[in-house]
């Protein structure tokens, strides 16, 4: 231990006294003021110069009254004074000599930008949706007792609900929620083996919270109302994202109130939420960990079966204890709740987090509290900091076993997940933390009043980390505990089986199914422009995009395959309203992306449309396509890119066709769709459509100038407006200036 000089000393007297006033004068008249960050800082200053005046006059009384027994010739008592003094000294001392304990604070770790590792998952993989509405949140609101972050005054309801609305339509590219959550059951239940098919009536959905301070203590046990004490306003789910969620689904969605089950089974649903939820909601099942029908709660039930393999298999998990994650015996596996297993799907809804011993606390983090024990220290060893206050277990750095791949890779805690929603209303800086303002743009002192949403759940968290490694940074009061090495490990892991450690084969059903790609990982080009891969076109990634309003324009499909003349193009539209039309921007070789159509290819605002563009190639390769969709007021926006592989297999002829053809469709009879080929001698226009055998028509499929050459379009069974229709034979039409065929379509369902 260095000694300090007296300058030092006097430095550290002076700081300790200033920093002692000022956090009394400020606080004593507000004591909301103590989470201020200018006082979260001097806190530990002045308690620490608190202490040492203590220790000082301790030192002092004992040592005058040793001083006093020795003239009195008592020198047992005079002894026994002197050595408490001495203690007292050493101790003072030591304080004196001690760092003043404050937040941890990391160094930051430069990572490489824009480099996507993993596969990306969703309907528009790798998409994540940020909604941000400054409204959404009271910034006055104080966080002191009486005046709670949670509270509805500091919450406009109405804001939050349409951010919820506007996140789920974003992250499908639909106009409605109903067609927002029918594209996202469709898409899970496809990827579920069951058909592309919606919800059905009493399939049971988990809204899983994140309740972290919940514990007793917290709360009053008669009404479970939340307690004024040092962890009052303490940054978690927020009731009024959940609420949100509620009426989407019964209101929206149509799922009946008793199949719906909300909480954190490890703890507890304070009086304010359940209040909030209930008024609107009676029949909801509302869990919790202890309490039943007598606080118009469902009590949990702890599954006695093992559900969830950890796979370092006992070689890096203990039972541990708080002070010490390693101690103990190894743990390999761990029981359920059973409302995991009893409903169908999961949305999963932490809140936005630091974490001092994860780094940050998301999704896979929210599910330390989905086992059946009593608490989750058995699973800090699979974290980068698993005692914080204990140097000798941290693992920082890359390719060491993390635990959150064989949550987020479990069958049951990852596979159920519907989507993945991300409240950011009021983000905080670590677990127990309340919410703090953030200073990174565009929050600029304000609270983070955010929404994320996302199919994919490894880009999510990284994007999510991203954010929080922007704003927690070195130096910042409230901790920075993102920039810890290693926080991002188990997203490389979780991505890419390329960066799993020596010897881990995640399989947390330890039935032989190892773990593919979750989703797909990258971090952004920076904390400004924030552009993924996919946004700037440079690679298959992340795309994140935001609530601004969107052009009236469904994108329903967006394919390409070679043709005989290169690759040909087609995408179907619904909802065009003032739009002007269209551009094809295609890349090649991971190089920039340029635009292949010479002129704006028109919209025909219709209800429901199609179109077709032929790329002419002269090599192959692996091209990249987007489409530009442009409205009538010049905004303009973009689909996720889509990817064609061409072998100039075909022989490409130098003539175009000699005449006008449809070519009968394939296949016939269909199911699920078919495709129809035509060929035109010169650019002309041309209209196809489908009509019923009364000679109604069902769908137009082409109309508009075509360029010469071979050309295709696909019919998916939907009308006009979008509808499925029946089985049965339908007739095909075509005609191009004086050429006029038809031929018969027979749909089988």
């Amino acid at each position: 231990m260095q000694k300090r000089s007296i300058y030092q000393r006097l430095c550290y007297f002076i700081t300790g006294m200033s920093a002692l006033l000022w956090f009394l004068i400020r606080v004593i008249p507000k004591p909301s003021r103590a989470t201020y960050p200018c006082m979260r800082a001097a806190a530990p200053i002045a308690s620490s110069f608190v202490m040492y005046l203590i220790g000082l006059t301790s030192c002092a009384a004992v040592l005058r009254k040793s001083t006093a027994r020795f003239r009195q010739a008592r020198y047992g008592m005079a002894s026994s004074f002197l050595l408490v003094g001495l203690l007292a000294g050493f101790l003072t001392i030591t304080i004196a000599d001690r760092p003043a304990p404050a937040y941890s604070s990391y160094v930051s770790v430069a990572q490489a930008a824009n480099e996507p590792m993993g596969v990306a998952k969703g309907i528009f993989p790798g998409r994540v949706v940020w909604i941000h509405d400054p409204d959404a949140t009271d910034e006055n609101c104080t966080n002191s007792y009486g005046d709670g972050w949670f509270l509805s005054s500091n919450n406009d309801q109405q804001v939050i609900d349409q951010m919820v609305s506007t996140a789920i339509q974003r992250l499908t590219n639909v106009s409605t929620d109903a067609a927002a959550w029918g594209a996202l059951f469709q898409y899970y239940n496809q990827n579920h083996g069951k058909g592309s098919i919606g919800y059905a009536a009493g399939e049971k959905i988990l809204i899983k919270t994140n309740a972290t301070s919940s514990w007793t203590g917290n709360f009053n046990p008669t009404n479970l109302s939340v307690v004024q004490n040092s962890y009052y306003g303490v940054s978690e789910t927020s009731p009024h994202v959940v609420l949100a969620v509620l009426r989407q689904l019964v209101n929206v969605v149509g799922v009946s109130q008793t199949d719906i089950f909300v909480g954190d089974p490890m703890k507890h649903i304070y009086k304010h939420c359940y209040d909030l939820w209930h008024a609107e909601f009676p029949n909801v099942n509302y869990l919790d960990h202890d309490y039943g029908a007598e606080k118009g709660r469902v009590k949990v039930v702890a599954g006695t079966t093992p559900r969830i393999f950890y796979s370092d298999r006992g070689s890096v998990l203990r039972t541990g204890s708080w002070s010490n994650a390693a101690d103990g015996e190894p743990v390999t596996e761990d029981c359920l709740y059973t409302v995991f297993e009893d409903v169908e799907y999961m949305i999963n809804i932490p809140a936005l987090k630091a974490h001092a011993r994860a780094g940050i606390s998301l999704f896979a983090k929210n599910h330390f509290g989905s086992h059946c024990r009593a608490d989750a220290k058995q699973l800090h060893m699979g974290l980068v900091n698993p005692d914080e206050v204990n140097a000798g277990n941290t693992r920082f750095g890359m390719g060491l076993y993390r635990v959150q791949v064989d949550l987020m890779g479990h069958e049951i805690l990852g596979g159920k997940n519907l989507f993945y929603l991300l409240d950011g209303l009021w983000a905080g800086s670590e677990a127990v933390d309340p919410p703090t303002k953030w200073s990174i743009a565009p929050f600029n002192s304000d609270w983070t009043s955010s929404i994320f949403a996302s199919q994919d759940p490894v880009a999510i968290e990284s994007v999510a980390f991203d954010f929080l490694k922007a704003e927690y940074i070195t130096g910042n009061p409230f901790g920075s505990y993102p920039q810890m090495d290693g926080v991002d490990d188990y997203l490389h892991q979780a991505a890419d089986v390329a960066n799993w450690p020596a010897g881990i084969s995640y399989d947390p059903e330890n039935d032989g199914s190892i773990l593919t790609s979750l989703g797909v990982h990258e971090h952004w080009n920076n904390a400004i422009d924030r552009q993924y891969s996919r946004n700037l076109g440079t690679g298959a990634g992340i795309e994140l995009i935001t609530g601004e309003d969107p052009i009236g324009v469904e994108l329903l499909s967006f394919t390409g395959h070679e043709c005989e003349a290169g690759i040909c193009l087609q995408w179907q539209t619904r909802g065009e309203v003032d739009c002007a039309g269209y551009n094809i921007h295609r890349s090649h070789a991971a190089g920039p992306y340029e635009r292949r159509n010479a002129a704006l290819l028109e919209a025909e605002n219709h209800a429901m449309a199609s179109y077709q563009f032929t790329d002419v190639l002269d090599q192959a390769g692996l091209y990249f396509y987007r489409l530009e969709t442009i409205a009538l007021d010049g905004k303009s926006e973009f689909s996720a890119p889509i990817s064609v592989q061409s072998y100039l297999s075909v022989a490409r002829s130098s003539s175009a066709p000699c005449d006008f053809d449809l070519a009968p469709n394939y296949p016939n009879p269909f199911n699920a769709g078919t495709r129809i080929d035509y060929q035109m001698p010169r650019a002309a226009q041309v209209d196809i459509a489908v009509y019923d055998l009364k000679g109604g028509r069902i769908r137009q499929l082409v109309r508009g100038e075509r360029s010469a050459g071979q050309h295709s379009v696909a019919w998916d069974t939907r009308d006009d407006f979008g509808m499925q229709v029946g089985s049965g034979v339908y007739l095909l039409r075509m005609a191009a200036e004086d050429y006029v065929e038809s031929c018969r379509l027979t749909l089988v369902k």
